[in-house]
């Protein structure tokens, strides 16, 4: 097994720390122990003597073990045999087996399609593209639990039937282990760096320093650090990851069962020296709350996008005399200004929302001043970059549409709603306010999301350019 470390966990379990007990520090003589003990041994053997359809001893232990573990209520806290010990260290490290793509699964329109290919997978060899919409999976209709058929064991083989372009092609894929990237990071435009960080794995920190070093050499003069669906990882990487940044000071606060307020210091940092935005959501938790709090708080990064998920507790790995683990909360962390913010998330900034609209908006912050967008409803370039995201393309007759909040974004505007009047308002810096009007047809409403007339977006906004390949039905979206 890898060495302990802190780290933090979320939603699927994906967490945890680096602060290990000592079993013996727990062995302690205690009368009132051993009777409770002793009790727990008498109703084992009850059950095991007495029950009529009998038991086993193993599945009483684990029952037992449960229940002590669920009394706590804390969704954080996990006992693990060591085969779950081991495959929950690799879904921290992001390791798994499966054909190496990102889906995304769109509810109203019942569309599973491709967001991100991993470079080098067995999908990108086999020939799935970004934006294939998968129709089957091992010849069964797609549903909103679509997406686990593609795991399974390396070596073996998953059939999907893909629409690409308006035809339908079947791909035999075949299974083999995938371990994705911590960190990623490329130059957009001149001089903004824009790094990815999708978990905080072991050598989470190493990537970090190792693309940071690229990115300075390529010119970088401010950063977008996406934290965006990261859900955290080990605590120990985003320290050390947080000391790229701060030279000295506080990261946070950490508080155990005492209650008592420890300052978890900096003191061998370097300073970032560029401007820094970082982007937050809704799946933005534990480590990644963690540095999103400490840039904040030291005055080094804006925060754009919307709350984050608000996973304030750190977990220990505790391992068990026979092998297993115990993943138990034993930590609270607050922000440098002693922010709790469990349950709560962190606010950002600037709060914006859909995930095309918060990059475009980072970018500009970050000092963007030349963008352009490609794509359709299921693809994004940002100037001929590849990104998760799109930008929300229907065509009606003649008529191109695209997301309301991408449009907003690119023109730097605020977008509010008029329910009164069924208007899409979007106002600029100045305060000058533009609206389009469903009844007009200058805007539409489609799976729960408005879209804007482009003829009509680029009457009131000249900067503004656009273009539509039907050929490839592919949509250019441009400002300068």
């Amino acid at each position: 097994m890898k060495s302990a470390k802190v780290i933090t966990a979320v939603l699927s379990g994906c967490l945890a720390l680096s602060v290990m007990f000592s079993p013996a520090a727990l062995a302690a003589d205690n009368t009132q122990t051993s009777s409770n003990t002793d009790l727990i041994n008498e109703i084992m053997q009850y059950l095991e003597n007495y029950n009529v359809e009998g038991v086993d001893q193993d599945t009483l232990i684990r029952g037992a073990i449960d229940g002590m573990v669920n009394t706590l209520e804390d969704p954080y806290s996990t006992y693990f045999t060591k085969e779950e010990a081991a495959e929950f260290e690799s879904m921290v490290d992001l390791e798994y087996v499966g054909i190496g793509v990102r889906l995304v699964y769109t509810p109203v329109t019942k569309e599973l399609y491709i967001e991100e290919v991993i470079a080098g997978s067995p999908a990108e060899q086999a020939g799935l593209k970004r934006g294939d919409t998968i129709l089957k999976i091992n010849g069964v209709a797609v549903s909103d639990t679509a997406g686990d058929e593609l795991a399974g064991t390396a070596g073996t083989k998953v059939s999907l039937l893909i629409s690409r372009n308006g035809a339908n092609k079947t791909i035999s894929v075949t299974r083999n282990d995938i371990t994705s990237a911590s960190v990623t990071g490329q130059i957009i435009g001149d001089h903004t760096a824009y790094i990815t960080i999708t978990g905080f794995s072991q050598n989470a920190d190493e990537e970090f320093s190792t693309v940071l070093d690229s990115m300075r050499a390529a010119g970088m003069q401010s950063m977008v650090l996406d934290l965006r669906d990261n859900t955290g990882g080990y605590m120990d990487s985003a320290y050390n990851i947080a000391s790229k940044f701060i030279d000295s000071g506080i990261m946070m606060y950490t508080s155990d069962q005492s209650g008592a307020l420890t300052p978890v210091t900096i003191t061998a940092g370097s300073k970032i020296g560029v401007p820094v935005v970082v982007l937050t959501n809704e799946f933005t938790a534990s480590a990644s709350e963690a540095l999103t709090g400490a840039l904040r708080d030291n005055k080094l990064a804006t925060i754009v996008g919307t709350r984050s998920y608000g996973k304030a507790r750190i977990q220990s790995l505790l391992p068990v005399s026979n092998g297993d683990m115990l993943k138990l909360t034993t930590m609270k962390y607050l922000t440098p200004n002693k922010e709790d913010f469990n349950h709560i998330g962190l606010a950002p900034d600037i709060e914006v929302e859909g995930s095309t609209a918060q990059l475009i908006t980072a970018l500009q912050i970050a000092g963007l001043t030349s963008i352009t967008l490609a794509g359709d409803n299921h693809i994004l370039d940002v100037n001929g970059h590849a990104f998760a995201g799109n930008l929300g393309l229907v065509k009606q007759g003649n008529k191109v549409y695209a997301s309301a909040r991408v449009l907003a974004a690119l023109v730097e505007s605020d977008i509010t709603w008029d329910a009164k009047n069924k208007k899409v308002l979007l106002t600029n810096g100045a305060g000058k306010a533009f609206g389009f009007t469903l009844a007009s047809k200058e805007a539409i409403s489609k799976d729960y999301e408005t879209l804007i007339e482009l003829g009509a977006f680029a009457k009131k906004f000249p900067a503004f350019t656009w273009s539509y390949d039907a050929s490839t039905k592919q949509l250019k979206l441009s400002v300068k």
